[in-house]
């Protein structure tokens, strides 16, 4: 059994004259991203291998979820081909991970992780808006031989809001 949660990352500020991958989050992204992260940890285990896309406002998502979980500021890996809105890098990262890892959380960006939500997943997801989180299951033992899984998780932010 393997397992993947897709972050993707929280609500970005288009008020600086940034480019695209530094990008910082609004207060909102910070605040959601927070409210996901607690929700998560109520019923699920920390993953072990966690993963961001190097663009400033994943890896900030990253380390609000690192720090609600109470993990080190190293216990995480930026792999530069996150920073993906295909999806096509992130399935083949995803792919080639070695198989000894069953549990990883990945953090990153949209259209890439909708697609693969629906690719993947047994539920379809209309978009996946910033800090929504989806865990997705497989029966397989190598990544190489990812297929489709099942949906296990979905936590929206607005939906915790209500």
């Amino acid at each position: 059994m393997k397992t993947v949660t897709l972050v993707r990352h929280g609500k970005s500020s288009w008020e600086y004259d940034v480019s695209d991958i530094e990008r910082p989050l609004k207060s909102r992204g910070k605040n959601d991203a927070k409210l996901v992260a607690n929700q998560y940890i109520k019923s699920n285990s920390t993953p072990k291998n966690i993963y961001t896309s190097p663009a400033n406002r994943a890896l900030s998502t990253c380390g609000i979820f690192v720090d609600v979980f109470r993990l080190s500021d190293n216990s995480y890996t930026i792999i530069g081909d996150l920073y993906d809105f295909g999806g096509e890098n992130v399935i083949k990262f995803i792919k080639t991970l070695p198989d000894t890892v069953d549990n990883i959380m990945i953090f990153g960006h949209n259209h890439a992780f909708t697609s693969i939500v629906n690719i993947y997943g047994d539920k379809f997801i209309d978009n996946l808006p910033t800090s929504g989180l989806v865990k997705l299951n497989f029966d397989i033992s190598n990544w190489k031989d990812l297929k489709k899984g099942t949906t296990e998780l979905i936590i929206i932010p607005k939906e915790l809001k209500k």
